[in-house]
């Protein structure tokens, strides 16, 4: 039992070193403008911006993540690959940040990146279904499951709605992405009243 925590617990910690490079990378896109004037902060609202949500959205991953590894006995294969297509499309993210913030939530980048959130929430929700598949019933009740499951196919449903209006009117699908990702912001849906 001990070897299956530790084992659990060392995938964890790669996936937090990953998330935190992935933050790292996202900031060093952030520059600093040549004046000393705060007007100059006015064309970096794109950045400003799209870093946040970004941020935001790598914040919710993480702590969903970090909650849902509790559940985690023996990591089997199938979970660490998992794992890792999950890590490798929420490193996508800096890149597509950064694009929608140079064309200023351009329609195409923001399909993009909306498109990419589809793809990261696919792959959590993968991750989920893997973990609390296996997960001791007693920790994970049948009601908190079906809960975790609505919650992610209504989330998936946002990013994917978002995907396809950013192609007529990005602001709104950028708007979208925002407020899908305030149904992850809380994890743990065993206190939540029926």
């Amino acid at each position: 039992m001990r070897e299956e925590r530790m084992a659990a617990d060392r995938l964890a910690a790669y996936s937090d070193a990953v998330f935190a490079v992935i933050v790292t990378i996202m900031v060093l896109e952030l520059k600093a403008p040549d004046q000393a004037a705060f007007s100059a902060l006015e064309p970096l609202w794109p950045t400003a911006v799209s870093y946040a949500v970004s941020y935001f959205f790598i914040a919710v991953i993480w702590i969903n993540h970090h909650h849902l590894w509790r559940f985690v006995g023996s990591p089997n294969l199938k979970l660490m690959w998992i794992n890792f297509v999950h890590l490798f499309l929420v490193s996508l993210l800096p890149f597509a940040t950064a694009w929608i913030a140079r064309t200023r939530l351009g329609s195409q980048p923001m399909m993009f990146y909306a498109g990419l959130f589809v793809a990261i929430d696919v792959a959590y929700n993968l991750l989920e279904r893997q973990v609390l598949a296996v997960a001791d019933a007693a920790h994970v009740s049948a009601r908190m499951r079906r809960m975790a499951r609505r919650r992610s196919l209504t989330v998936l449903a946002g990013f994917s709605a978002a995907m396809l209006v950013a192609s007529v009117a990005p602001w709104v699908g950028f708007a979208l992405i925002s407020t899908a990702l305030v149904l992850h912001v809380r994890p743990d849906l065993s206190n939540r009243r029926r």
